[in-house]
C-alpha cells in the first residue's frame, strides 16, 4: 500500500539551464516540436487556469490569444479547470474564472474540463511507463530527499534528484516502504523545443533529472497531468506564458517516452507595469472581474490585451474580426509587455463613444449589482429612469472614459432632491449667482414649449436683457440643476430633466 510523504509542489517546476538560440527572421517558417503533426490536422488549443483565484490580466490575455488563435485557423479553444491542488482550488475561483471568460466574450468549445476528476487516467499512464521500463519505483526518504537539496546548495548547484533509484532492484527497498514513481528520463544528448515565440529553445538532459509522475500517496503531479490531458483532448498548439518553458522540456520527454506527438508550443512573455518592474495590483493586477466594475468594456480590454506583446504593424484599434484574420504568434515578441492604465482608459474611452447607447445602458446596468448600493441605485432601473439616461447618453458618452465616469456624471439624472452640490457647485451659487436664478425662474416657467433650443434662446434673451455674459447665468443653472461644475451641454440637460424637474431644483437652489 503507498503511504503518503509530505507533500511536493504541484506548479510550475524549478528552473534549469537552457540555451535560447537567436530569433529566427519572421519570413522563416515557424519550426514545430518532436514528431510533427500532420498540416491538416484541426487546430486545438486549450485555456487550463488554475482555480486558487480570480482570473487575472495575465491569464485573460493567456486566454484571448489561444482564443485567437484556434478562431483564425477554423480550430477549436478548450476549457481545462487544473484543480489538482485540492487544499487551494475553490469553488468561488471556477466561478470567476469562467464568469470573467464569458463577459470577455471568450466562448470555449465542448464543456469544461476539470483536471482532477481525471486522476484515474493520470495514474494510468504512470504504471503503462512503469511497466514498459520508461518510468521506476523511487524510495528515497524525505530526509534523503532535503540531504540532496542542502549538499546541492553548498555546492552551488540546482536542486536535483541524484537518481539513486533509477537502476537499483526495487526489492532492496524496506518491505511496506512508500515510493514514488519518477520519469526514467535521458542523460545524454539534449532536448529541444522549437518555440513558435522564443525560437529553438535547448537544454542539456544531464541537467533535467527524473521527474515524479506519480507521489507516494498515488496521486499524479502537475507534469504527468497536463501532459495526459493536452494529449487526450487532442491538443495541437499551446500557448502560455513564458514562466512554464522549462516546463516544456520536462513535459517533452514525458511525450516521448508515451510514444505521443509533441504539441506545437508558444510561450509568451509576462505582462509587466508601465515602469517595467513585475506586474502587480498597483499597475493594473487585477481580475477580469475588477475591469469590470471598474467601467471597462469587454471590447476594449480585449482589444487592449491583444496588443500586449502582439502588434499588427501600426494598428491599435482592432474589432473582433479583425483580431481574428489578423493573430499570428509570429507576431508576438520576446519582450516583456508593459500594462498602462492610461492607455487602456484612452482606449476604453473610444470605444464608449462608438458604443450604441442602448448598448451602453445594459452595461451599466449589469454593473449596478456591484457599484450601484454606493449610488442608491439597484437593477433593474426605474423606466423612467433608464429613459431619462438613454436621452442624456450622446451627451454622457462623449466625455467619459469608463462607465463608471458615465454614470457618476449622470448623476444629475438620479440624484434626489433637494440636490446636494459639491464644493465647486457651492462656490458658484453665491448670493448674486442666487439672485439671477430667481430673476430667470419666470422666463423659464413661462416657455411655451420645453426644449433645448428653446430654454437656450430664452436663457440667452434673459442675460442680454439684463446685461451679464451668458456664463454668469449658465454657470449657476448648472450648479444648480446637476449639483457639479461640469457636465454634458446644459440645455441638453435642462431637456432631459425635463420642465417640471428642472424648475423644481431651481426654486430649490433660488430660494
Amino acid at each position: 500500500m503507498l503511504q503518503p510523504l509530505p507533500p511536493r509542489p504541484t506548479g510550475p517546476a524549478a528552473p534549469f539551464p537552457f540555451v535560447r538560440e537567436p530569433a529566427r527572421s519572421r519570413k522563416e517558417p515557424a519550426r514545430r516540436t518532436c514528431i510533427p503533426r500532420s498540416m491538416s490536422s484541426p487546430v486545438v488549443t486549450r485555456f487550463a487556469p488554475s482555480p486558487t483565484g480570480y482570473l487575472h490580466i495575465g491569464g485573460a490575455r493567456t486566454a484571448l490569444f489561444n482564443w485567437l488563435y484556434a478562431r483564425h485557423h477554423g480550430g477549436r479553444m478548450l476549457l481545462r479547470i487544473e484543480d489538482t491542488d485540492r487544499e487551494r482550488s475553490t469553488q468561488g475561483a471556477i466561478d470567476a474564472i469562467l464568469d470573467g471568460m464569458r463577459w470577455l466574450g471568450l466562448d470555449w468549445d465542448g464543456d469544461v474540463v476539470f483536471q482532477f476528476a481525471r486522476a484515474a487516467r493520470h495514474r494510468e499512464v504512470a504504471e503503462s511507463l512503469l511497466a514498459a521500463g520508461n518510468a521506476y519505483r523511487c524510495y528515497a526518504t524525505a530526509e534523503e530527499l532535503a540531504q540532496m537539496r542542502e549538499q546541492a546548495r553548498a555546492e552551488g548547484k540546482p536542486s536535483r534528484y541524484d537518481g539513486r533509484w533509477r537502476d537499483r532492484d526495487p526489492a532492496e527497498a524496506p518491505a511496506g516502504a512508500p515510493y514514488v514513481i519518477r520519469l526514467r528520463a535521458p542523460t545524454e544528448g539534449e532536448t529541444v523545443v522549437e518555440d513558435a515565440v522564443q525560437g529553438r529553445v535547448t537544454w542539456q538532459n544531464r541537467d533535467l533529472d527524473d521527474l515524479v509522475l506519480l507521489r507516494s500517496d498515488g496521486t499524479p503531479t502537475y507534469m504527468l497531468a497536463v501532459v495526459v490531458d493536452d494529449h487526450d483532448m487532442g491538443v495541437t498548439q499551446i500557448i502560455r506564458g513564458d514562466d512554464h518553458l522549462t516546463n516544456a522540456a520536462r513535459q517533452s520527454q514525458i511525450y516521448r517516452a508515451m510514444g505521443w506527438d509533441v504539441p506545437s508550443m508558444a510561450h509568451i512573455p509576462l505582462i509587466h507595469g508601465a515602469d517595467g518592474a513585475k506586474l502587480s495590483k498597483r499597475h493594473g493586477a487585477l481580475g477580469v472581474d475588477a475591469y469590470r466594475d471598474l467601467g471597462y468594456l469587454p471590447a476594449a480590454l480585449r482589444n487592449y490585451l491583444v496588443r500586449l506583446g502582439w502588434s499588427h504593424g501600426d494598428q491599435e484599434v482592432f474589432s473582433t474580426d479583425e483580431m481574428v484574420q489578423a493573430f499570428d504568434l509570429k507576431a508576438v515578441g520576446r519582450s516583456a509587455a508593459r500594462f498602462d492604465f492610461a492607455k487602456l482608459e484612452n482606449l476604453n474611452g473610444l470605444y464608449i463613444r462608438g458604443a450604441a447607447d442602448a448598448d451602453l445602458l445594459a452595461a451599466i446596468e449589469a454593473m449596478l449589482p456591484h457599484v450601484g448600493p454606493a449610488r442608491g441605485l439597484s437593477a433593474p432601473l426605474p423606466e423612467d429612469l433608464r429613459e431619462k439616461l438613454l436621452a442624456a447618453m450622446p451627451g454622457l458618452k462623449e466625455r467619459a472614459k469608463t462607465l463608471i465616469e458615465l454614470l457618476d456624471s449622470a448623476y444629475y439624472l438620479y440624484a434626489p432632491r433637494p440636490l446636494a452640490l459639491d464644493e465647486k457647485a457651492k462656490g458658484l451659487l453665491g448670493a448674486d449667482a442666487k439672485a439671477r436664478l430667481a430673476a430667470v425662474l419666470p422666463t423659464l416657467e413661462a416657455l411655451p414649449a420645453w426644449s433645448a433650443a428653446a430654454t437656450e434662446a430664452a436663457v440667452r434673451a434673459f442675460a442680454e436683457g439684463a446685461g451679464v455674459k451668458l456664463g454668469q447665468v449658465a454657470q449657476p443653472l448648472r450648479a444648480a440643476l446637476t449639483g457639479r461644475t461640469t457636465s454634458p451641454p446644459l440645455f441638453d440637460v435642462m431637456a432631459v430633466l425635463g420642465r417640471d424637474e428642472s424648475l423644481a431644483r431651481l426654486r430649490d437652489q433660488a430660494a
